[in-house]
């Protein structure tokens, strides 16, 4: 594990009074940035984007993320809500592999927070980068305040039938019907 690896997964937000060491071991720095992470190559910090890097210098876990994330035909962005925007480790992450990974493929943004605002000011500026990046958001989105109120720490929900949970069907459909569209498109005529 990298030096003042905990340190630095708390100083990004992923501990707050209701966090427990499960969540904290599993936070993007931590996941991605360890000796056998994907961005273990850069401490999980934009040292080198993987866009500027040739394919053969790659470290076989960057290759496999880079993948992954080409491969996908859509994308779910889950995060917390980090000083009003969103976490520098997820920017990072998203950030390492360039647009043209993530090009004319829809996304979908899932926020929260511990308080009352559900995430919705990351989620603004999550909106932000996915346009960048080319992974279009949707336009329905999911924010779940006081989330320790919501969820068990296993992540199942406290209230199934909770109103603030009704928000991710409507999202996932949208998201669905995007994804398909735009992945009959691609296949029709290649991205731009």
């Amino acid at each position: 594990s990298l030096p003042g690896e905990e340190t630095r997964a708390s100083a990004i937000g992923y501990s707050s009074g209701w966090k427990t060491r499960w969540q904290r071991d599993r936070s993007p720095l931590v996941a991605f940035a360890n000796k056998d992470g994907a961005l273990s190559h850069s401490g999980g910090e934009m040292r080198v984007p993987t866009f500027f890097m040739s394919a053969d210098s790659l470290p076989e876990k960057t290759r496999e993320m880079q993948k992954t994330i080409k491969d996908a035909d859509c994308y779910i962005v889950v995060s917390p809500e980090y000083n009003h925007t969103v976490p520098p480790a997820l920017s990072s992450l998203m950030g390492h592999f360039g647009g043209s990974n993530y090009a004319c493929k829809p996304s979908g943004i899932v926020t929260y927070s511990p308080g009352p605002f559900a995430g919705q000011r990351a989620a603004m500026s999550i909106q932000v980068l996915c346009h960048e990046l080319g992974c279009l958001p949707v336009s329905k989105l999911c924010g779940i305040p006081t989330v320790a109120d919501l969820f068990e720490v296993d992540g199942s929900p406290k209230d199934p039938e909770d109103r603030m949970l009704k928000q991710l069907p409507a999202l996932l459909d949208q998201l669905e019907w995007m994804a398909v569209a735009m992945k009959n498109q691609r296949e029709k005529t290649g991205v731009p």
